[in-house]
């Protein structure tokens, strides 16, 4: 792992601290990094599946999540 210095509001990094209960600064970027990730990972998978079309009844669909 590497060594990076960035420069980051005091402010900002204040109030990300006190939202998370994190102890690190450290602790503060990587969860938001995970999260920038995970939301763009998300919004990308929304994008690939798309809208269609299911020919199925409630009914059905849970009688198929159920295994029958």
């Amino acid at each position: 792992m590497g060594k990076t210095t960035v420069l980051i509001d005091e402010q900002l990094m204040r109030d990300a601290l006190h939202a998370t209960h994190l102890k690190t600064k450290k602790d503060v970027i990587e969860k938001g990094l995970r999260e920038l990730l995970r939301r763009k990972n998300r919004e990308l998978l929304k994008q690939d599946l798309g809208t269609f079309d299911i020919d199925l009844s409630l009914d059905e669909l849970k009688k198929k999540r159920a295994g029958k």
